[in-house]
C-alpha cells in the first residue's frame, strides 16, 4: 500500500524557494494533495480534466480550442485560444457550448473562468455568462474579467 501525497509525513522543517521552472511531478504532488483534501473534506471524487479541441482537418494537428477542468459541480475554463483566422464564424461558440454540454453531462451546476479585458469578455457574455468581479492588472487601464454562468436554471433545467 502507498500513502497518498496528503498522508505522506510532513518533514520536520522545509526549505522554501521561488522557481519558474516547477518540474512536472512537483506540480504533481501539489494537484494531488490538494485533490486528497477535498475529497476528504467532501466526500466527492469528481476532478476531470476537460478539453474541447479544434482540429485542422488536413493535418490533423490542433490548432486551438479550450482546456480546463471539472470539480465539486463546476465547470473550469482555465485556457481558450484559436487562432485570427478561425474566429468569428462560429466555432469558438461551437467548443464553449461543448465544453458546457460535457460539464451538465458530468454535473456541473455552474462555470467560472477569468480572461483579460483585451481579450474576449464580450464573447463569453454574449453567450450567456456574467461578470462578477474585475481587477486591474498591467498595463494600465487592463484588468482580468471574471465571469460565471450558471449551467442550470432554477427550475433545475439545463440552462
Amino acid at each position: 500500500m502507498t500513502e497518498s501525497a496528503a498522508e505522506a509525513p510532513a518533514p520536520a522543517a522545509a526549505s522554501v524557494f521561488v522557481t519558474d521552472h516547477p518540474a512536472d511531478e512537483d506540480v504533481a504532488l501539489i494537484s494531488a494533495g490538494l485533490d486528497d483534501l477535498n475529497v476528504r473534506e467532501t466526500g466527492i471524487d469528481d476532478r476531470r480534466p476537460l478539453a474541447v479541441l479544434a482540429r485542422d482537418p488536413e493535418s490533423k494537428r490542433v490548432v486551438g480550442g479550450l482546456s480546463g477542468r471539472t470539480s465539486l459541480g463546476l465547470l473550469f475554463v482555465d485556457l481558450f485560444y484559436l487562432p485570427a483566422g478561425l474566429r468569428g464564424a462560429g466555432l469558438g461558440s461551437e467548443i464553449l457550448r461543448q465544453a458546457e454540454e460535457e460539464a451538465r453531462r458530468r454535473g456541473c451546476r455552474a462555470g467560472v473562468l477569468y480572461t483579460i479585458s483585451f481579450q474576449a469578455p464580450a464573447f463569453y457574455v454574449a453567450r450567456g455568462w456574467r461578470v462578477f468581479g474585475e481587477v486591474p492588472c498591467d498595463p494600465p487601464g487592463t484588468s482580468r474579467v471574471f465571469l460565471t454562468k450558471e449551467l442550470y436554471d432554477a427550475t433545475g433545467d439545463l440552462g
